[in-house]
C-alpha cells in the first residue's frame, strides 16, 4: 500500500511545566501529542488541572528568558515551560530549585559582592514566611527570606520587597497582615504566616490566601492568625 497522501502526525514531545512565580513546585511532566491535545487550548487546559493554579493558565513561557510560546508546534523535545495566567512572567530559578542564589555579582548589573560575603550569605537564609500583592489576585504568593546572621533593617526589608513584589504603584512602603493590620519591625514576623506588600495605597482586603494558595500545595501547612 503506497504512503503517498498520507500525513505523518509530529512525534510526541516530553515537556515539564512549573508555575509562576512557584519556587517550591517540583514541576509536571507531560506528554504532549497532536491526538490528545488538537488545539494549544486543549493543552493549556489540562496544564490548568494538572499543576492546580489558582486561575486558568492561559501563556507559557521559556524558563530562563520568559519568552512566550505561541502553539504547540513551539514546544521542544525534553525542554521546561512555566505556565501563566494572564500576569507577567516571574523570573525564578526554576531549573535548579533548592540551590540558594547569592544576589550580587551579576553580569550586566554591575553588583559585586566579595568572596568573603559570599560565604557569609551561604546557607544563612530562613524563609520567614510568604508575601502576596496588594489587590493582586493574580500571582502566588513569593518567600520572605531573613538572614540569621546579620540584624534586620527594617528599611531594607521593604527595599528587597519592592524588588521582589514589582508593585504597580511603585516602592513598597509597609508590610501588613492578612487581616489588614501592619507589621511595623521584625520582632513582629511570626514565622510561617502570610502578609501583603503594600505600597503608599491602601491595603486592600482580598481573599489572596484562599484564591492563590492551592488546596493540595505544601504552602498550605504554613496557616496564619488573623
Amino acid at each position: 500500500m503506497s504512503s503517498c497522501g498520507l500525513a505523518l502526525a509530529p512525534p510526541a514531545k516530553n515537556v515539564v511545566v512549573y508555575r509562576n512565580g512557584d519556587p517550591f513546585f517540583p514541576g509536571r511532566k507531560f506528554v504532549v501529542n497532536q491526538r490528545r491535545f488538537p488545539t494549544f487550548e486543549a493543552f493549556l487546559n489540562e496544564v490548568t488541572e494538572s499543576i492546580r493554579t489558582p486561575l486558568a493558565v492561559r501563556n507559557l513561557y521559556t524558563p530562563r528568558h520568559g519568552h512566550r510560546v505561541a502553539e504547540l508546534g513551539d514546544l521542544q523535545e525534553g525542554c521546561q515551560y512555566v505556565a501563566a495566567g494572564f500576569e507577567k512572567f516571574r523570573k525564578l530559578n526554576y531549573l535548579n530549585r533548592g540551590k540558594k542564589e547569592l544576589r550580587g555579582t551579576r553580569n550586566g548589573e554591575g553588583l559585586q559582592v566579595s568572596p568573603g560575603a559570599e560565604r557569609e550569605q551561604a546557607g544563612v537564609q530562613k524563609e520567614q514566611g510568604r508575601v502576596f500583592r496588594n489587590g493582586d489576585l493574580l500571582s502566588p504568593p513569593f518567600p520572605l527570606s531573613l538572614s540569621t546572621s546579620t540584624p534586620l533593617q527594617w528599611d531594607t526589608l521593604l527595599a528587597t520587597l519592592t524588588g521582589k513584589a514589582d508593585l504597580r504603584s511603585g516602592a513598597v512602603s509597609k508590610l501588613c497582615r492578612l487581616d489588614g493590620t501592619q507589621v511595623c519591625g521584625e520582632e513582629e514576623l511570626v514565622n510561617g504566616h502570610y502578609y501583603v506588600a503594600v505600597g503608599n495605597e491602601e491595603y486592600k482586603k482580598l481573599p489572596y490566601f484562599e484564591l492563590l494558595v492551592p488546596q493540595d500545595s505544601a504552602c498550605r501547612m504554613l496557616w496564619y492568625v488573623d
